[in-house]
């Protein structure tokens, strides 16, 4: 089993910041990449940030947060952490986070966190 555990949630008012961490562990052999989707009551569940593990360190961002968010990541720790700049009420929702995942045995799969949620006031 892999388990994800997200923190780092809560509430701010528009213009704060945040920092969401997450840190998988169970039966891992290899992180393909780790990320953070979001969804908001009423929409879809969108991709905010990916980044891979490898030694590229390549990063992608949903068009409306470049510039204030930053993803990171500590391959050492299978760990991943979303930097949230300049939060805007449009960026409440549930985060989710998410590792492509090799396990011990050779299987390839996504795994998600439970969510944190993420509350930015007007």
């Amino acid at each position: 089993q892999v388990q994800l555990v997200e923190s780092g949630g809560g509430l701010v008012q528009a213009g704060g910041s945040l920092r969401l961490s997450c840190a998988a562990s169970g039966s891992i052999f290899n992180i393909n990449e780790m990320g953070w989707y979001r969804q908001a009551p009423g929409k879809q569940r969108e991709l905010v940030a990916v980044i891979i593990s490898g030694s590229s360190g390549s990063t992608n961002y949903v068009d409306s947060v470049k510039g204030r968010f930053t993803i990171s990541r500590d391959n050492a720790k299978n760990m991943v952490t979303l930097q949230m700049d300049s939060l805007k009420p449009e960026d409440t929702g549930v985060y989710y986070c998410y590792a492509n995942v090799i396990s011990l045995g050779g299987l390839r799969r996504s795994y998600w966190g439970q969510g944190t949620q993420v509350t930015v006031s007007s």
